[in-house]
């Protein structure tokens, strides 16, 4: 089965997208997955194609050189005060360097209001011809699969869809039975790593894994093979941070590691729904 990957951004994460993108390519990635809607963490380093024209035309030099392609542009949050509107210029670059996918999760616990948003955020990007991926994070507002597809089905528009990483579904104590059920059609792809089997009952230690520890595919203690054969095939993209790998081997022989593992470990155990 002819299997495509992408490098995620929080794999790598503080590397320029023509940086990241040399990086996928190199290892053999299919596709390169950018961070242009920043989330200001203490650690996270802002490269804004918006605002530097030759790092964005270099890259634009580079993906039509190679062939690689951006899978998605990430990451469009609705929060409490956000103005939905202030990604349009993000959007308007996506569709520009031929993106079809903008990732985007939900941080506030006041349904009504985040689905008003989420509305709003679909229907702005579909100006684009974009499709937007709603990805639940479990220390979000939207933290499990049920919810996420309440907003998908309210909103009912047909650029929403589902965004399932294999952390989060693991830490949600989400079911494959119900995955099975949600429609081919809202899975454009999906994020693929590993981590630790307990689920912390600390917050605090929660996020650390979530940004700093998650393994290898195949290495944890994550059912991958059983979660990804209740999805149709779907381009993976890889968004395995490991702070330890990272400072021991450098970005580049992690983004190769992450790579090989996840191949090895899906063309033995990956078919896809039957």
């Amino acid at each position: 089965m002819n299997f495509k990957f992408s490098l995620a951004q929080l794999t790598v994460l503080n590397t320029s997208p023509l940086e990241i993108s040399k990086m996928a390519y190199e290892c053999g990635y299919d596709y390169v997955s950018l961070r242009q809607i920043y989330m200001n963490l203490p650690d996270e380093q802002k490269f804004e194609l918006i605002k530097d024209k030759k790092m964005l035309n270099d890259l634009k030099a580079y993906l039509n050189n190679t062939g690689l392609k951006i899978l998605d542009v990430e990451l469009a949050r609705i929060f409490d005060g956000v103005n939905v509107k202030d990604y349009e210029s993000i959007f308007e670059l996506s569709a520009n360097l031929g993106v079809k996918n903008i990732l985007s999760s939900i941080w506030t616990n006041e349904k009504s209001y985040y689905i008003e948003q989420f509305n709003i955020l679909c229907e702005l990007a579909k100006q684009y011809d974009l499709d937007v991926n709603l990805e639940y994070v479990p220390i979000a507002g939207v933290d499990t699969m049920a919810k996420a597809l309440e907003v998908i089905e309210t909103v009912k528009i047909e650029n929403a869809r589902l965004l399932v990483d294999m952390h989060h579904f693991h830490r949600a104590k989400d079911s494959v039975e119900e995955l099975k059920k949600v429609p081919d059609k809202y899975f454009n792809f999906a994020h693929l790593c590993d981590a630790c089997k307990e689920i912390p009952s600390d917050i605090e230690e929660m996020k650390r894994i979530l940004r700093q520890e998650r393994l290898y595919v195949g290495e944890g203690g994550i059912e991958i093979k059983d979660i990804l054969n209740s999805m149709p095939i779907v381009p993976y993209s890889i968004e395995l941070p490991n702070k330890a790998q990272v400072d021991k081997n450098g970005y580049a022989a992690h983004a190769k590691k992450c790579l090989d593992t996840a191949k090895q470990y899906v063309n033995e155990y990956v078919t896809g729904r039957k």
